[in-house]
């Protein structure tokens, strides 16, 4: 049977997001492979550090491994889980 990763409730998908970018920040996981040196002095303008300079934009986080990225997603779980068992009592 194929997987499917839709969302239930379409119009959480602002909240997931933002949890998602929180829990990354919680992380430290915004430009960890991002010294600052002058390979990505132009990186904004050309698309690699999300473009325009990220004014107004998601971060870009292309650079994360999948073992980072399974811990945002586990502690997204863990929290919703938590938030729903808090609204059950």
């Amino acid at each position: 049977m194929a997987r499917s990763n839709r969302t239930v409730v379409p119009e959480s998908r602002a909240m997931l997001k933002q949890m998602q970018y929180e829990i990354a920040a919680e992380f430290g996981l915004y430009g960890a492979s991002y010294g600052g040196g002058a390979d990505t002095e132009f990186g904004s303008e050309l698309g690699a550090l999300g473009g325009s300079g990220g004014v107004g934009r998601t971060p870009y986080l292309g650079h994360l491994t999948s073992r980072d990225n399974g811990s945002v997603g586990g502690e997204i779980t863990k929290r919703l889980v938590k938030q729903a068992e808090q609204s059950l009592f």
